[in-house]
């Protein structure tokens, strides 16, 4: 795998044949229980966090690289990925934005920018975490094992609002401003699937294999006529897209922003808080900004 033309990463043969090597179950992807993918550009943070995720008991495979790090994930899916922002041959909001295509597994991105937009394009990239630097060796372990937790398969979310829509999965009612939005059975079952899994991409295979099933896995059109029908019957009047497309991948369901916002705002106030109470730290990477306690 290279760096695309216009810096973003290219996709080659060699990674479309290694991606199919972990199966899918549900909308999630079977994993190495206990196994981190670490992907940091800068050979000292790269080893003090290896060296902090092996004591508290995960196995590490670390990477330099955004490409390197794809290639891994697809061949042996981990538990979780946690990956620098900045990458030599990419970014890591599109890591994690193409991560997310293929996996649900929990993924928190490194930074020593501490930037509001770039912790909106993480979120809305579907990263769980956004971990500043420099940081607590404790918090970064306690901050992995919470995504962990909140990772593992638990009751469904019923009931959705979003941007004037509101989708009852348990009543088996969508409404648009208020008005009841008549949905044929496929319709419900695909923007069903769709909201449980909003904010991420999922491949027109993983919809076609929930919703109709193994028989319908080469039946893009049919997929494509009800993402129309879908989109005409939820989507506002001004012609803001709740429903966004991946071409030639999938689609995903918008998440909502204030949400995001909101995340942003909390993260600050909790970095702000954590770095007043910060006690000066036994050794610290020289010039990196990653605090080894």
């Amino acid at each position: 795998m290279t760096p695309g033309r216009h810096g973003g990463l290219a996709r080659t043969p060699a990674h479309e044949r290694l991606r199919p090597a972990a199966p899918v179950r549900g909308h999630r992807v079977a994993s190495d229980r206990r196994r981190i993918l670490l992907c940091d550009a800068d050979s000292q943070s790269l080893r003090a966090v290896r060296v902090l995720l092996r004591a508290a008991g995960f196995e590490v495979d670390a990477t330099r690289a955004a490409a390197e790090a794809l290639d891994r994930g697809a061949l042996r899916l981990p538990t979780a990925a946690i990956i620098e922002l900045v990458l030599p041959d990419g970014d890591g909001v599109e890591v994690c934005r193409r991560l997310r295509e293929w996996s649900a597994m929990p993924v928190i991105l490194l930074s020593a920018v501490c930037d509001e937009e770039a912790q909106v394009r993480a979120f809305e990239a579907g990263a769980d975490d956004y971990v500043t630097k420099p940081f607590r060796p404790r918090e970064l372990v306690a901050r992995l094992l919470a995504n962990l937790r909140r990772a593992e398969p638990g009751p469904e979310e019923r009931c959705v609002r979003l941007d004037g829509l509101e989708i009852d999965l348990s009543a088996r009612v969508v409404r648009r401003d208020g008005d009841e939005a008549h949905l044929t059975p496929i319709e419900f079952k695909l923007l069903g699937v769709l909201m449980q899994n909003r904010g991420r991409l999922l491949t027109h295979n993983a919809l076609l294999q929930q919703v109709w099933g193994p028989a319908y896995m080469d039946a893009r059109q049919t997929l494509r006529a009800h993402i129309a029908n879908l989109r005409r019957k939820i989507e506002p009047v001004d012609g803001r897209r709740l429903i966004h497309t991946g071409h030639g991948v999938g689609y995903r369901l918008a998440i909502d922003h204030e949400l995001v916002r909101s995340r942003v705002s909390a993260l600050h106030d909790a970095s702000t808080r954590a770095a007043r109470a910060r006690p000066t730290p036994d050794y610290e990477v020289p010039g990196r900004g990653l605090r080894v306690a």
